[in-house]
């Protein structure tokens, strides 16, 4: 069986309509992977539409200010790709133009091998092998290859035959095509295997085994953390905090809050010292929401949401007081806005 030859008839019968297909334009691919690293297509595609549109190209991207990329980004987490995304636009701008070979591309800001493939392949038609999880699952099936993909050892062997598979003349279509493949027909938990071009010679078809491939060495513990809010209303505004580096939503606007290492009863909420020096004389509280779960990638948060109403209370130092309909004009992450929405 031809693999490459397999994939890139089945691509031409059933691939995906999406607006970063059939362009050239490196920006706007660069923009749709950055968005797509950690996001599904169908609400990666919204979020697209709309940043081309505020951005047009690199040169508009480079002129905007961070609060204003962060607002547009709000609700599709890692929230570094937005920033990574800023300071790479710079960069271009400032040296007057898209850098148009493998290695110039992979040295800016937030873009690995798989994005640096990408932009090459798809932009530039340059003869390189994009790797992503799809790809993984794919070639590991397929295969039947057994070698951890979060290794250095497995990373190197996937490269290194996605980039012996590819066929040179159809570098683009190919990555493509290998991608909406596994997307599309050898998804996750439902490959639809009855109707697949590749089952006669796919390893895990044969043995029954398509769930226990791509193999993975280790799974990172979920640490569980648990955040009381305050939606603070003063006749200054409302309270505002903006999360410093060195945590998740570097940057990102939140309601105060204080954590605890549990989830905490209300008269722990009340003694605990931020509540006592800077809401001890409020007029009125109103619990909102208990224990409202939210999964990051290596985190599990807990929050309880209280509404404060207050004219006496001081400002914490580090907190902005902001009138309610400018609120929107402040970038929140998505746990944030669900909350707001229970207000």
């Amino acid at each position: 069986m031809d693999f490459a030859h397999s994939v890139l008839e089945w691509y031409t019968a059933h691939r995906r309509d999406l607006p970063w297909r059939d362009i050239s334009d490196p920006y706007r691919i660069w923009v749709s992977e950055i968005i797509l690293q950690q996001t599904r297509v169908v609400q990666g595609r919204s979020y697209y539409e709309r940043f081309v549109s505020t951005f047009p190209n690199v040169e508009s991207l480079a002129a905007a200010t961070e609060d204003e990329v962060l607002r547009l980004w709000q609700g599709l987490g890692y929230y570094s790709r937005a920033r990574n995304l800023l300071k790479a636009a710079r960069l271009i701008a400032a040296g007057g133009g898209f850098p148009r070979t493998f290695e110039e591309v992979r040295k800016l800001p937030g873009i690995g091998d798989y994005t640096a493939a990408a932009i090459c392949s798809f932009a530039f038609k340059l003869p390189v092998a994009v790797v992503d999880g799809n790809v993984y699952r794919v070639l590991s099936r397929f295969f039947g290859i057994d070698i951890p993909i979060d290794t250095t050892q497995g990373k190197k062997y996937f490269a290194e035959l996605a980039q012996n598979l590819l066929p040179a003349s159809h570098a683009a279509d190919y990555n493509q095509g290998l991608m909406d493949f596994g997307a599309l027909q050898c998804s996750v938990s439902s490959p639809d295997c009855s109707v697949c071009p590749l089952s006669d010679a796919c390893v895990a078809f044969a043995r029954n085994a398509q769930q226990d491939f791509p193999f993975k060495a280790r799974r990172p513990q979920v640490k569980e953390r648990h955040f009381v809010y305050f939606y603070v209303e003063s006749p200054e505004g409302i309270w505002l905090h903006r999360r410093a580096a060195g945590d998740i939503w570097q940057g990102l606007y939140e309601f105060p809050l204080v954590e605890f290492d549990h989830r905490p009863e209300m008269p722990e909420v009340l003694q605990h010292p931020f509540v006592v020096k800077h809401l001890s004389h409020a007029e009125g509280w109103r619990e909102v929401a208990r224990d409202v779960k939210h999964q990051l990638t290596h985190r599990l948060l807990h929050a309880d949401f209280f509404a404060v109403r207050t004219s006496a209370c001081s400002l914490p130092s580090d907190c902005v007081a902001v009138p309610a309909e400018k609120l929107d004009d402040h970038a929140m992450p998505e746990l944030l806005c669900r909350l707001r929405r229970q207000l």
